[in-house]
């Protein structure tokens, strides 16, 4: 054990602060600057554990899988609640710093591409969205030549000799009962983070002007709130009714 290292040492804290750098003279900014680059560092994180729990799946670890998940889960709710913070920003003061942005917009952040690419997107609006702006970064082409999460689990479940519906009417609950519970309950708390920026995005600019950088703002990210990530767990409690 090293003496010389130091909480602020650890943390490298006198350059993580130095990177808060406003464009602008507002207050409002630095706080808008945080939670962006708070968001980006919990991204960060959520990717370090995605990579654990595919490692899981891929090793039939239906145990470890569900472990690493749950701290998935713990994750987006962090994320997802920090935006509330922003809600604090009038839109009379963001006015007055929104020039200051340029052409930057959340679209463009390569670590939440790169979460959505792993978790299981792959439609066409997707991919659009990818090549857009030039060559897919290789954060992103790294998730988009893994399985998705839907097929890592069902991969799972027949090397258990299990179907999907055998989860619900089984003999009770098992591990990969409740690893089916918690994918879901990944999806769910992604569509609630869409919802909270959407709510946000509308709360500060309104629902018809155009996003930063020029994207198209809320009605851009209303589209994405139905994305599914495991259309078949979600087709499977259809089916039990029927």
């Amino acid at each position: 054990m090293s003496d010389d290292v130091t909480y602020g040492s650890y943390l490298a804290l006198d350059e993580l602060l130095r990177l808060q750098r406003p464009r602008s003279e507002h207050s409002d900014e630095l706080l808008f600057i945080v939670v962006h680059q708070a968001s980006e560092l919990w991204f960060k994180a959520i990717i370090h554990e995605l990579d654990g729990l595919i490692g899981s799946l891929e090793a039939h670890d239906a145990g470890q899988a569900l472990w690493r998940l749950q701290r998935v889960n713990s994750l987006m709710r962090i994320v997802s609640t920090q935006l509330t913070s922003l809600e604090t920003l009038p839109p009379q003061h963001f006015a007055q710093f929104r020039g200051f942005l340029g052409s930057s917009s959340g679209q463009q952040s390569v670590q939440f591409r790169a979460i959505e690419a792993a978790s299981g997107l792959r439609d066409e609006h997707f991919m659009q969205a990818l090549t857009e702006r030039g060559e897919i970064p290789a954060l992103v082409r790294r998730a988009l030549a893994r399985p998705t999460l839907q097929e890592l689990f069902l991969a799972l479940l027949e090397a258990n000799g299990t179907k999907i519906e055998d989860l619900y009417l089984g003999p009770g609950p098992t591990a990969l009962y409740f690893l089916a519970e918690a994918l879901l309950e990944y999806e769910q708390l992604f569509a609630q983070w869409r919802f909270n920026h959407v709510q946000l995005v509308e709360r500060v600019i309104g629902p018809s002007t155009s996003g930063s950088g020029g994207t198209l703002g809320s009605r851009y990210l209303l589209r994405t709130i139905d994305q599914r990530f495991f259309p078949a767990l979600w087709a499977a409690r259809s089916r039990l009714f029927k």
